[in-house]
């Protein structure tokens, strides 16, 4: 599957194209507000763009009213000591601490520590976390497409660059358009292996860019135990979300 955007008005719509064996292209928008178009190999894109241009406002109908029935989030971030967060396949137990100068997050021994000069504002610890999770995914995932790079580019792959954002329904996409991997911020709560499987499951979509025979051959030979690492994935890393 392929992720791709197309602009409303003020708006970006995503949507994720899967090629399949039907007649007709088929939109369907799932209830995490996923837009899914269903189409067959020979479709082209632009003519995909242009059928997602037309349902534009149908899918922006569709996906408020969604968004109203959605249930509440059990509970809500308070960012207060001993709440716990997963960081790299590990949980960390929070700890908020007043600072008089630096406001900084740390993590040392099991701990995330929050250093904030005000202790109850929690917009603004909120934001620190948010701020360092990303950093840190930015770092971890850079490190991780640069030891698996050398893999695929013997087949003529280009390195691509790589670019993050909240996703709800997928850990990673390769965009062959700007050469680009799009990961989801939350990858960074799995361990590292599985990081790696993500990451060269996107780098061979730009030798494959399907899941044919031929693109699983190649992963089970990058990554002979890839099944395992993806399971993980599904069924631990998953629940955090």
């Amino acid at each position: 599957m392929e992720l791709h955007q197309v602009q409303y008005g003020n708006k970006t719509i995503d949507f994720i194209v899967e090629r399949k064996k039907v007649k007709n292209v088929n939109l369907n928008i799932k209830p995490d507000m996923t837009v899914e178009v269903s189409a067959a190999e020979d479709v082209p894109l632009s003519f995909i763009y242009e059928f997602v241009k037309k349902k534009s406002a149908w899918i922006s109908k569709h996906v408020k009213s969604f968004e109203c029935v959605l249930p509440e989030k059990q509970s809500e971030r308070e960012y207060v000591s001993g709440e716990t967060y997963k960081y790299l396949g590990k949980q960390y137990r929070l700890r908020v601490q007043k600072s008089e100068n630096e406001e900084v997050v740390k993590y040392f021994r099991g701990f995330i520590y929050v250093f904030v000069k005000d202790t109850d504002n929690v917009k603004r610890k909120a934001k620190l976390m948010d701020e360092w999770f990303r950093e840190k995914a930015q770092k971890t995932f850079q490190e991780s497409l640069n030891k698996l790079f050398p893999l695929v580019e013997k087949y003529g792959v280009e390195k691509p660059s790589v670019d993050m954002k909240v996703m709800k329904a997928r850990w990673g996409s390769a965009l062959l358009d700007t050469n680009t991997i799009l990961l989801n911020v939350n990858l960074i709560k799995a361990p590292k292996h599985c990081i790696d499987y993500v990451i060269l499951h996107e780098l061979i979509h730009f030798k494959y860019n399907d899941h044919s025979d031929k693109f699983y051959n190649m992963l089970y030979s990058l990554m002979p135990d890839w099944e395992k690492r993806k399971a993980f994935l599904d069924e631990e890393i998953v629940k955090e979300l």
